[in-house]
């Protein structure tokens, strides 16, 4: 087996997709208690993986462990990871968010070329719980 494929294979087995529409912070705390953590996307490989469990999420965008500090003004995940690796859709990621008043999380589009988006961390979306320590 090509030895990409078997990366690929193996961390989607170590993702899940959780079929339940809760908040950016009630999804974290899901998965830290029944999982690891939120996934953190820092590679194209781990996004594959992400594109392929999110086909069948029921919501418009799942949610990330990717949030934002409108104090720092940069992104980053919950597992301490920096944002090196990134899957943008255009207009989103930016600074021209820090505008706004309210805390933004980071999400998947379910459809489409499923990149990443900012939506309010009180939206009740699906999320993605990894299942292994990073």
């Amino acid at each position: 087996m090509d030895q990409a494929l078997y990366f690929i294979l193996l961390h989607i087995d170590k993702l899940i997709l959780i079929a339940k529409n809760l908040t950016w912070s009630e999804a974290l705390r899901y998965c830290r208690q029944n999982h690891v953590d939120l996934v953190s996307v820092h590679s194209e490989e781990i996004q594959r993986g992400v594109m392929n469990v999110v086909k069948r999420a029921s919501t418009e965008a799942v949610w990330l462990g990717l949030r934002h500090s409108h104090i720092l003004g940069i992104w980053f995940w919950v597992s301490g990871e920096t944002v090196c690796y990134q899957n943008w859709a255009p207009g989103n990621g930016t600074s021209e968010e820090d505008c706004e008043h309210t805390v933004r999380s980071g999400a998947v589009q379910s459809g489409g070329n499923q990149r990443w988006i900012s939506h309010p961390e009180t939206d009740k979306l699906n999320f993605i719980c990894s299942r292994y320590e990073e």
